[in-house]
């Protein structure tokens, strides 16, 4: 059994990876966490027998979907627990203003040099539909935030890299983050640019995680934030709230369940999840 489970940061990023309910495959060596930080990671209370810490961008993979880095295990405390509600929001919120238009650019492979040559770091047309549609969806709902894609990186507000042929190969399919203190989104969506060629994800697979990670600059925490079996299988795990908040939205239910198919539960199969009830009212309410 295979799931894709959104990588959540406790107190920085959110994103996501492959990982498998079977036997954890062997660490490389140039993966491997020092032994006073796989300490340090157990103290806090995670599996570092089940799921051994990797290296990961500038931090560890904890728990097979988990992102920390020095700096958020040296601040975080104990967990805390969450009570069983639909939808979470951050602390920090987008200052829509009067009505907001978010910009995001991602490169696109090229027959021709540069950039956006294939293979330098392009998203392929399939990656580029899947953003569209992305889009399309958040723009449907007529919130007081909307999104464009453009064709610059200069000034937009979010720009989609990525991630290192590595993480590629590892299984990592992205990251996100959460607003800044000002209002502002977050700045960088790191994606994996083989979710069609590598796992065959269809378009409307493509596009529900880059809504997901959209949803992370946002603002959103996991629908199934208090329980992360919910969605991904396994023991319960509670993600607690990281130190960015996590709020519950009036207006959704109590209780998360994996056949409403919220579009940030913390686990998917790769499939279509478009905004159900809950997801609309949750969005209409912050924006």
């Amino acid at each position: 059994m295979r799931r894709i489970n959104y990588l959540m940061t406790l107190a920085v990023l959110a994103g996501f990876t492959f990982v498998s309910c079977s036997e954890q495959e062997p660490i490389a060596d140039d993966l491997s966490v020092p032994a006073d930080v796989v300490a340090q990671i157990a103290a806090l209370g995670f599996d570092v027998q089940n799921w051994v810490p990797t290296k990961f961008e500038n931090g560890y993979l904890v728990e097979g979907d988990i992102y920390l880095t020095d700096q958020t295990i040296a601040e975080m405390g104990q967990g805390n627990p969450l009570a069983s509600v639909e939808q979470y929001s951050t602390d920090n919120l987008v200052n829509a203003g009067g009505g907001r238009v978010i910009t995001i650019y991602a490169p696109e492979e090229s027959s021709g040099g540069g950039r956006g040559k294939k293979g330098s770091g392009g998203y392929s047309p399939a990656m580029i539909a899947g953003l569209d549609e992305a889009i399309s969806r958040y723009n449907s709902e007529n919130l007081m935030i909307s999104f464009q894609r453009v064709t610059s990186s200069s000034g937009a507000d979010i720009v989609m890299t990525r991630l290192s042929k590595r993480d590629e190969r590892r299984g990592v399919l992205g990251s996100a983050g959460f607003p800044t203190a000002s209002g502002d989104p977050y700045g960088e969506i790191k994606m994996s640019g083989v979710l069609e060629s590598s796992y065959g994800l269809s378009t409307d697979g493509i596009a529900t995680i880059i809504a997901h990670e959209m949803g992370h600059c946002i603002g959103f925490r996991h629908t199934d934030y208090f329980d992360r079996s919910i969605s991904c299988g396994g023991s319960t795990a509670n993600e607690g709230d990281g130190g960015v908040g996590a709020n519950h939205i009036p207006g959704t239910p109590t209780g998360a369940t994996a056949s409403k198919k919220s579009w940030m539960l913390a686990c998917t199969d790769g499939g279509n999840r478009p905004f159900n009830n809950d997801d609309k009212t949750a969005l209409d309410y912050l924006y």
